[in-house]
């Protein structure tokens, strides 16, 4: 039990830090949150914890030592999530400035909000396309996690990440759609997006020059 709390700690401890670097994750939310508001932030936040236990059961089934190890694998899953952050850096850069409705609204109220689903899914494909997850969670269990530890207690490893990473772009979407903050970051104007937009092509031109293991 002391070794298995030991253990536990130890890797909560070096996801976290992991958890807390700015990523395509950090980017989407941030965006969601001052463009969308909080609940698309929450729900993109969501989106991207449920795609990190995705590459969590394929890790301990041990098909994430295959697509690390496939180049095939390894690349196609790489090229769809970069040009999945490029489209999305593009259209991000085009688009309103935060607070504007779109243009084919512009007689109508603007509506402020995403629908749950689709802020959920742009979390979940933006953590779910990133190969560089793969290679992150088979380095972590691999030299974290004993392998006589019971598969239903690296479960238990992989749920509890995902709690964390929910909690920690939830306050991140929480800060973000505070009333000075968002103010702030609304003065910016069209500025906001092109930012923003720039740094998802930027991370998905990063996550396409990413090279496999092996």
């Amino acid at each position: 039990m002391a070794s298995t709390l030991v253990e536990y700690l130890t890797l909560m401890s070096v996801f976290g830090l992991a958890a807390v670097a700015p990523g395509p994750g950090f980017a989407m939310v941030v965006r969601q949150s001052v463009v969308h508001g909080r609940r698309a932030g929450i729900m993109t936040s969501l989106g991207v914890g449920a795609a990190l236990l995705v590459h969590a059961a394929y890790t301990l089934a041990g098909l994430g030592f295959l697509v690390a190890h496939s180049l095939i694998a390894f690349s196609i899953l790489k090229w769809v999530g970069a040009g999945y952050l490029v489209y999305v850096g593009i259209k991000t850069w085009r688009a309103p400035a935060p607070g504007e409705p779109p243009p084919e609204s512009a007689e109508a109220p603007a509506t402020r909000g995403l629908p749950d689903a689709r802020s959920f899914g742009l979390g979940f494909l933006t953590n779910a396309l990133n190969p560089k997850a793969v290679l992150f969670f088979l380095a972590l269990f691999t030299t974290l996690v004993s392998a006589t530890t019971p598969l239903a207690v690296q479960a238990g490893y992989a749920v509890s990440m995902a709690v964390l990473l929910v909690g920690w772009f939830t306050l991140v979407a929480f800060f973000f759609t505070g009333r000075a903050v968002r103010e702030r970051l609304h003065r910016l104007g069209r500025w906001f997006n092109r930012v923003t937009g720039a740094l998802l092509v930027g991370l998905g031109i990063r996550l396409a020059v990413q090279r496999a293991v092996g």
